[in-house]
């Protein structure tokens, strides 16, 4: 980040860094626990990840403080300036993260009381762990201000995307198959959803870090693959 005459501007900077790496690894284990909450209807864990989301809101609003504190005081400028905006920025991705979790786990209490059979849940789980893995990455490349690697897990949202759509695809087909799959795999779908926003919002992440490190934008345009409606 460069040195500064003031050191408790170094400071602030790494208290923010650390808000957001505490904040990523938050939201990768409430993604997680969410998942595993609505294929196994444990709603002991569903509650977990609603209280968690509590924390990561009070992470949020502790970042957003800290950060409009330093720029009223430090008045930072060129990559200062950009490294406290988009610590804001990610801050709120990550926020929204927590959100979809928290909704997920929240759907645990409607589902029937009885797991969601195996092969239903599959594709489920390799999109979370495809997920997860990208939200943790992303985090750790904006703390090693890596460039490339952002430049790279921003071009991976397609795999997500590709993924949602075979989910989606799949689970339709068992839904034609055996109307007693309906409610479980409406779940499921709901799920996959907010997996795929998610993987939108790592992207958002991949963005503004690349910007802290470059500042430059990336180009605004990113092809989606989510084929759904054609499929629907």
């Amino acid at each position: 980040m460069g040195e500064h005459t003031v050191t408790s501007f170094d400071d602030d900077l790494e208290v923010i860094d650390h808000l957001i790496h505490e904040m990523g690894s938050l939201a990768v284990a409430m993604v997680a626990m969410a998942v595993r909450s609505l294929i196994e209807v444990d709603n002991g864990m569903a509650h977990r990840v609603i209280s968690d989301d509590l924390v990561m809101d009070s992470h949020q609003r502790d970042l957003d403080e800290r950060a409009i504190t330093l720029i009223a005081k430090r008045q930072p400028v060129a990559q200062d300036l950009r490294s406290v905006v988009a610590g804001i920025r990610v801050a709120a991705d990550l926020e929204r993260i927590g959100d979809l979790a928290k909704n997920m786990a929240k759907r645990v209490s409607a589902v029937d009381q009885s797991e969601a059979p195996r092969p239903l849940t599959h594709s489920i789980n390799t999109m979370a762990q495809l997920v997860m893995s990208q939200v943790a990455a992303v985090i750790e490349s904006y703390e090693a201000r890596d460039a490339g690697g952002l430049v790279e897990l921003r071009a991976a949202d397609e795999q997500v995307d590709v993924q949602y759509t075979a989910v989606f695809r799949e689970l339709l087909t068992y839904m034609m198959e055996d109307p007693r799959n309906i409610t479980t795999c409406t779940h499921l779908l709901f799920c996959a959803k907010n997996l795929e926003r998610i993987g939108d919002h790592a992207t958002n992440i991949a963005e503004n870090a690349y910007y802290v490190v470059t500042g430059r934008q990336l180009p605004v345009h990113r092809p989606k693959q989510d084929e759904t409606a054609m499929t629907a």
